[in-house]
């Protein structure tokens, strides 16, 4: 059974999520306050952590930041009521893997929990290198070389997942699922494709060697090496 760790000192909000995520067969330890929350953290080994930025005794970040230095790589989420882009940025560098605002809908916190399960152990970078591709995670910058690009969002995060898994063959099932958090391929879409066309055509500039390709029949792949 997957273990999560809520340190929220919200009693009506840590009720709920734990209602809900033990509903989905998740166990749940809750700690009120940040002091006892790091002390769990450190002992019960939880697969993921939720944690709120506004503690007694310890702030969320605080906490984070413990851990990190422990070398503590469980991936926590960053429960905040604030929602200012230096504020989620300030979340992340302190050792957030996700950060989700306040009030926000359960559900959106089961997709980023189930999210940050998925990623690879080694997934703590914060700068991706994929031959002549760099993505800056705290920055949300895109380089390739000398060259920036300017991506949106879902850009972003299409082409994030394809740099951890670079000359690996994705289908278009597994993008669905991994990217827009598709819990079915619905029959008939070219969802996939028009973005994926949309983010070759920003990544391999004319005069550029090809980095994303089309496999045909199976899905796609980037390929690292120039």
């Amino acid at each position: 059974m997957t273990r999560i760790l809520l340190i929220e000192d919200d009693t009506e909000t840590a009720e709920a999520i734990v209602a809900e995520l033990a509903e989905r067969s998740f166990e749940v330890h809750w700690a009120p306050n940040g002091v006892e929350g790091l002390d769990r953290a450190r002992t019960s080994h939880p697969d993921a952590m939720i944690v709120d930025r506004m503690l007694p005794g310890m702030d969320g970040l605080t906490v984070i930041e413990a851990l990190r230095n422990d070398q503590i790589k469980t991936p926590v989420l960053v429960l905040s009521a604030l929602g200012a882009v230096d504020d989620r940025v300030r979340g992340l560098r302190m050792g957030g893997d996700d950060y989700l605002t306040k009030p926000f809908a359960i559900v959106e916190l089961i997709a980023r929990i189930e999210a940050l399960l998925r990623r690879p152990m080694d997934s703590r970078e914060t700068i991706l290198l994929a031959g002549p591709l760099e993505l800056d995670l705290i920055e949300r910058t895109a380089r390739r070389g000398e060259r920036e690009i300017d991506l949106l969002p879902r850009e972003f995060r299409l082409l994030e997942y394809m740099m951890r898994r670079s000359d690996q063959l994705l289908t278009r099932a597994m993008l669905l699922e991994e990217v827009w958090n598709y819990k079915f391929v619905p029959a008939t879409t070219n969802l996939i494709d028009v973005h994926m066309g949309r983010l070759r055509h920003k990544v391999d500039a004319p005069g550029e060697v090809q980095l994303i390709h089309n496999v045909r029949g199976s899905g796609f792949i980037l390929r690292a090496r120039e």
